[in-house]
């Protein structure tokens, strides 16, 4: 009896392979008569060749995304109610925001992705300022060192000029006048 009570619940449905969906008050009624008629009867192969063409049509309209409505493709109203709850988008606050938040990680990771390449894109520029430093410093030394060279170079003939005036001056002075 407590069985019948709650199965007895309005808009309450139950499935049967054999049956399909059907409410539980008529499932209930039907359970008893079909276990009757399927002991005396064989499987009608007219509802099998049925039930295999609507369910063939509703793979095809779920492939091709046919405008019809998949209640129109099944005898089932539960299984359409369940298609069309699939094709259209949820209309609450939290899918909202759940979407809000996919897009605001999309462009985070976006973001991130600039910011590596840039940090890459400066330490490539980082070296290569460090490589120009590095040449400017020694073109500096090398231009010290041949300064210096030509340096000592002036400071040597200036030696040996002023060696030599001084000897050829004395030469000059020590000769007889003739």
């Amino acid at each position: 009896m407590p069985e019948e009570k709650f199965l007895a619940f309005k808009g309450l449905k139950q499935y049967d392979p054999g049956m399909g969906w059907a409410s539980v008050h008529n499932f209930t009624e039907k359970h008893h008569d079909s276990a009757d008629l399927m002991s005396q009867h064989h499987f009608d192969e007219e509802q099998s060749k049925h039930h295999e063409q609507s369910l063939q049509a509703l793979a095809d309209a779920a492939r091709e995304d046919a405008p019809e409505p998949a209640e129109q493709l099944l005898q089932d109203p539960l299984l359409g109610e369940l298609f069309e709850q699939l094709h259209q988008p949820p209309q609450d606050e939290l899918a909202h925001n759940w979407k809000i938040i996919a897009t605001s990680v999309n462009i985070l990771s976006q973001r991130m992705n600039q910011q590596r390449e840039l940090r890459r894109r400066l330490s490539s520029i980082d070296q290569e300022l460090d490589k120009l430093r590095n040449s400017i410093l020694h073109d500096l030394q090398e231009i010290q060192r041949a300064s210096d060279q030509q340096l000592s170079m002036a400071r040597l003939r200036a030696e040996v000029s002023s060696l030599a005036q001084a000897r050829l001056s004395s030469k000059l002075r020590s000769a007889p006048n003739s």
